[in-house]
């Protein structure tokens, strides 16, 4: 079982940054590849990034690729998402997500993921 919780969240005016942070809990954080997704109101879940399990691989949803880093530190159990250069449609719940998984896969369906956190809000005015 893997707990996460993610925080940093906000309001933030466009142009602005924040950065995300999911703590995981367990001492086997390196064995999942972790994934960020977020939701806006009246839409669906949608992939924003997603990181490999010793974070040497990376991959971004085009609508924020050059914007949003990811990185992750397996000493602490903590992923974390860098938000620069934000726009209002940047405005959801963020949720972080864990798969185990091997070797330097990264996933970007919600569907392959068994653990998500609870979410955190970030909103970004115009």
């Amino acid at each position: 079982q893997v707990q996460l919780v993610e925080s940093g969240g906000g309001l933030v005016q466009a142009g602005g940054s924040l950065r995300l942070s999911c703590a995981a809990s367990g001492r086997t954080f390196s064995s999942y590849a972790m994934g960020w997704f977020r939701q806006a109101p009246g839409k669906e879940r949608e992939f924003v990034a997603t990181i490999s399990r010793s974070g040497g691989s990376t991959y971004f949803a085009d609508s924020v690729k050059g914007r949003f880093t990811v990185s992750r530190d397996n000493a602490k159990n903590t992923v974390y998402l860098q938000m620069n250069s934000l726009k209002p449609e940047d405005t959801a719940v963020y949720y972080c997500a864990a798969v185990l998984a091997r070797g330097s896969s990264w996933y970007t369906l919600a569907s392959v993921y068994d653990y998500w956190g609870q979410g955190t809000q970030v909103t970004v005015s115009s």
